[in-house]
């Protein structure tokens, strides 16, 4: 792991987001140098890919419970609640 991606790594999604507010304020202030413009443009580049990273991570996480037509819970074949990846598609078990 590179120095860089070490400081990025520092950030959770919160704490990313919030920088990027940041930066956001400061660019929009008008009062910054182009190459210090250019420099933050750069760092929101890395704190946006990190919180796109971080919430693809946490969408594969997230896990849905499958219920039937009755609104029971579906369980499989040890008695547990049946579980499903959260995908694009298993949004449509929900319409059932």
């Amino acid at each position: 792991m590179e120095k860089s991606d070490q400081k990025w790594g520092e950030f959770s999604f919160e704490g990313a987001y919030r920088r990027l507010e940041e930066i956001l304020k400061i660019l929009n202030s008008g009062g910054v140098s182009l190459e210090k413009s250019l420099e933050l443009y750069e760092e929101a580049v890395h704190l946006i890919s990190l919180c796109e990273k971080r919430l693809n991570d946490a969408e594969q996480k997230i896990e849905i419970l499958i219920k039937n037509r009755e609104g029971n819970l579906s369980l499989d074949v040890g008695g547990n609640p049946e579980v499903k990846p959260f995908t694009p598609e298993a949004r449509e078990v929900l319409k059932e």
